[in-house]
């Protein structure tokens, strides 16, 4: 097995001068251009632009919908010699905002149609237009049933402003199946359903190039988000470790070029390593629910081992590490390591 090497240099450098990265021709006709996430530790998400067999772009991922975001985007469709009205299609990985949020626009400005899988399109197409106090609602009773004081939950969730933009994002024009080949002329470019960061996420095996499309999946630095939600996958971190395990199985790429951070080789190595690292994280859970039996997912939370103490984690980052600390409970539960009361609020035990 090979390891898990960095082959983009250039973006790794800029990560370390805290920089945004170039844009670059990773392939002949397929570049990545580096469009700014705003007050987010991932910095930026890479937008994969294809040039297509007959003329005009395809898009993987957009980008957060913000104007430095835009800008970003246009002027690098401008550094390659294209604009947003070259673009025919946008293949979305999941819908989180910072890889649908700008996709509205773009389809506005160039009339392209929009793709992605259908567990991630119904969502969105049952989040447009909600109202933001009710998504605020559904978050805080969600909080509170995992433990969270209700007083605490408001304010981690915030105000229903801050709400609104996530429920405008672009609904899909076409589902995106698992196998199914995406309508990029010239590319044989084909979807890899890989459930877990989000039902509906999406890796793309390129199978002319050899390059893999990783999205959100599989990161070269660290392990994304694996969380439960109101209404949401009632395991999504088994998902997440099968999807991983099935990736790891694949023929090795040239090259995996994820949504973050940088582009690297060894896939499977990689894999390896990140159902390592939810090993060893479910392990340390079921030590702490064994040292603290009848504690709460928010309680729990607390007794983990985070990048920063535990007391500094606020709002969206001690959401993020609560609903985690959830799903990784949901996973001790269904292998039968632990036992959750039933009740509004689940308190768990060593099985």
């Amino acid at each position: 097995m090979t390891s898990s090497e960095i082959t983009g240099t250039a973006q790794h450098a800029a990560w370390q001068a805290r920089e945004l990265p170039p844009v670059e021709e990773v392939r002949p006709g397929l570049w990545s251009i580096p469009v700014p996430i705003p007050h987010n530790p991932l910095r930026y998400v890479s937008v994969h632009a294809f040039a297509l067999e007959g003329g005009g772009l395809g898009l993987v991922d957009c980008g957060w919908e913000h104007e430095a975001g835009w800008t970003a985007l246009t002027d690098g469709l401008t550094g390659i010699g294209a604009g947003i009205a070259d673009v025919r299609g946008v293949l979305i990985t999941h819908l989180h905002f910072d890889h649908l949020g700008l996709a509205g626009r773009v389809r506005e400005a160039s009339g392209a149609w929009i793709a992605m899988h259908p567990a991630d399109g119904d969502v969105v197409r049952q989040m447009s237009g909600r109202d933001g106090a009710a998504a605020v609602a559904t978050q805080v009773g969600f909080l509170v049933g995992l433990g969270a004081d209700r007083e605490t939950a408001v304010s981690d969730v915030g105000d229903p402003a801050r709400w609104e933009s996530f429920h405008r994002m672009a609904t899909p024009d076409r589902d995106l199946l698992d196998g199914d080949v995406a309508d990029f002329p010239g590319w044989s470019l084909r979807a890899v359903h890989t459930p877990g960061h989000t039902a509906g996420h999406l890796c793309f095996d390129e199978e002319r190039t050899g390059v893999f499309l990783s999205g959100d999946h599989v990161l070269p630095r660290i392990s994304p988000n694996i969380s439960t939600n109101p209404g949401g996958e009632a395991d999504p971190l088994r998902d997440y470790l099968a999807a991983l395990a099935a990736v790891g199985q694949r023929p090795e790429p040239a090259e995996v070029l994820p949504a973050h951070e940088w582009r690297f080789t060894g896939l499977t190595a990689r894999t390896d390593a990140l159902r390592a690292h939810h090993e060893g994280r479910l392990a340390e859970l079921l030590t702490a629910v064994r040292e603290h039996p009848g504690s709460t997912p928010w309680d729990l939370a607390g007794h983990l081992t985070w990048s920063r103490p535990w007391s500094s984690y606020e709002r969206g980052m001690r959401v993020f590490a609560v609903t985690e600390t959830d799903a990784h409970l949901r996973l001790l539960a269904s292998r039968g390591a632990v036992v959750g009361t039933a009740g509004p609020v689940p308190r768990f035990t060593a099985a």
